[in-house]
């Protein structure tokens, strides 16, 4: 594993401390097929972009984020789950998976910790 790899691994396991690395698995799975749509432009993180990422999970739960190429990836990362409350399950280049489970009525279930 080359040192880039585990720094992601470990920024994804510091800002997903609810998930086990087996319901972190299960998330990718069910993102692999999912398109991203919150988009991090130029201006980077942006009440409008927490808001519009807050709608997103509550309304899917598993949410993929795209982040601009010249922004701190590990800087969008760690203010979108502080500021959204959500769980990171994966860092792949510049994209981002968010899942926050429904207060109410969660669709994805997760396997037993």
């Amino acid at each position: 594993m080359s040192n880039e790899e585990s720094n992601e691994s470990g920024l994804v396991q510091r800002l997903s401390p609810k998930l086990s690395g087996k319901q972190r698995s299960h998330l990718r799975g069910l993102a692999h097929a999912l398109k991203p749509i919150v988009l991090v432009g130029h201006k980077g993180v942006t009440e409008a972009l927490i808001e519009n990422l807050d709608a997103a999970l509550l309304a899917h739960e598993l949410v993929k984020v795209k982040v601009h190429e010249g922004d701190d990836i590990e800087e969008v990362a760690t203010r979108l789950a502080k500021d959204s409350s959500a769980q990171l399950a994966q860092m792949i280049g510049h994209v981002l998976v968010y899942y926050r489970a429904h207060p109410k009525q969660p669709k994805i279930e997760l396997p037993k910790k």
